[in-house]
């Protein structure tokens, strides 16, 4: 997923961006990095790990100067999690650099490599976010602008992007939407970030998305807007299900009132008769579960206490990490469960084997019956366009049916919300949200996906 962000005009610009990325922290755990333009050179600091592992003191933050700054929270999709991929990723380019930050999978890759690679370039790393950098470099064009808009007439997929160099800041987002992007002001500067949650931390007012298909240049002479291509909107539904945080607004709407309306709908769904209480996975099924007991007669208790010290389970690396992780990060309260008939809801399920231990944690303290609700549909098909879901054959419902799954989870019923349903808690038309995980449905064809 990754989390970007970018500063124009402050005198603390690496400060600003070091916050915002702290705000952005659930979109990317690998690594992390700042680059800052002080008018004559630019600084530079990442490393692999949170925001708090690299930026370990004041210090490292007081060699990052400059009113312009830069940054990426890391969440490997495309490219290993080593080093050399940890963003933002700079180039030389005419005796300057050039620094840009991405959020998003492209997906016409195979045939720009080879294509790339018979006119001799030489890749420095394994991201596909490098690919937009040398075909600006053999772009046509007169100005630094129309070679950028070149390039990105070429790539296809999911991009949010922020480019800096030397005083300049370049925005874009692909024709579709599909990731986040946002403008906000703080007195004079500009700030851009992947979602309203990091302006709200520095006291940045919204202003505006940057829109499906435009790039925006902010210099000293002036604010620009270019049409990469007409907006096709199909933003990731799947924003909404899980990823982005409560607090943020994306896609013209906040995430929080949406997933209450996501665990209504479920409710009224599939309801669960003589349920006692709805409990949550936190964090990020919280408003859906008290959206759902809003619409049932069991009330909304806190069951599971999660230890914030941990983090997301669903992007840790490997399968290992994430069994590990399960009990580290929750631990049921038995004063409340036992003997109740429990209704757990959760965001989704992927895998299924965080959830399968949640169950088996809750069952220890004796409820009288366990019921699982889904705030989405099941998740059958993976995504190319930035969420890392595993290959068709790690996909519990691609592999399963619910009866199934029901089983797996040793649970007592088990149901989704149901496709229309989840349309239907979305306050933009149906055919702006991109369903592909839900449905195989994906925006290009899957030949040029592959």
């Amino acid at each position: 997923m990754c989390g970007i962000v970018g500063i124009y005009n402050h005198s603390e610009a690496s400060i600003l961006a070091y916050l915002c990325l702290y705000a952005l922290q659930h979109r990317g755990q690998e690594g992390v990095g700042i680059i800052s333009f002080d008018g004559k050179r630019n600084y530079i600091t990442k490393g692999n790990g949170l925001v708090s592992d690299v930026f370990t003191d004041r210090k490292k933050l007081l060699n990052l100067p400059g009113k312009i700054a830069i940054g990426h929270n890391r969440y490997s999709t495309h490219g290993s999690n080593s080093y050399e991929n940890i963003q933002p990723l700079v180039f030389n380019y005419k005796g300057d650099q050039i620094a840009i930050s991405h959020n998003g999978n492209l997906i016409n890759l195979k045939s720009i490599k080879t294509d790339l690679e018979e006119k001799g370039t030489i890749f420095q790393t394994t991201s596909d976010t490098e690919f937009i950098i040398h075909l600006f470099a053999r772009a046509k064009g007169n100005t630094f602008e129309e070679k950028i808009l070149c390039a990105l007439k070429q790539v296809h997929g999911a991009y949010s992007i922020i480019i800096m160099y030397k005083d300049k800041i370049i925005v874009a987002r692909d024709k579709h939407g599909f990731r986040p992007l946002c403008i906000g002001k703080l007195d004079d500067a500009i700030v851009f970030a992947s979602e309203t949650c990091a302006l709200d931390l520095i006291g940045a007012t919204y202003e505006r998305d940057v829109n499906p298909g435009e790039m925006l240049v902010f210099d000293s002479e002036s604010e620009r807007s270019f049409k990469i291509f007409e907006p096709e909107p199909k933003h990731c539904i799947f924003e909404y299900v899980y990823f982005s945080r409560p607090d943020s607004r994306i896609f013209g709407e906040y995430v929080d009132k949406t997933r209450r309306k996501l665990g209504k709908t479920l409710a009224e769904e599939k309801p669960v008769p003589g349920a006692n209480i709805v409990i949550s996975v936190p964090d990020s099924s919280n408003t859906t579960a008290l959206g759902f007991s809003q619409r049932s007669d069991a009330r909304f208790e806190i069951g599971l206490i999660r230890n914030h010290y941990i983090g997301r389970s669903f992007i840790y690396p490997t399968q290992v990490m994430r069994d590990f992780s399960v009990k580290l990060k929750f631990n049921a309260i038995g004063g409340i469960l036992r003997d109740k008939s429990v209704v757990i809801v959760d965001d989704s399920i992927v895998r299924g084997t965080t959830l399968k231990q949640l169950v088996r944690m809750v069952r220890e303290v004796h409820p009288k019956e366990i019921h699982v609700r889904i705030g989405s549909p099941p998740v059958k098909c993976p995504c190319y366009y930035g969420m890392d879901f595993p290959s068709p054959e790690e996909l519990i419902a691609n592999c399963k049916e619910i009866s199934e799954i029901k089983s797996y989870l040793e649970v007592d019923s088990l149901e989704y919300l149901s496709e229309e349903g989840l349309l239907n808690s979305m306050s933009l038309p149906h055919d702006h949200f991109c369903t592909a995980c839900f449905t195989g449905k994906y925006i290009e064809q899957m030949e040029q996906i592959k």
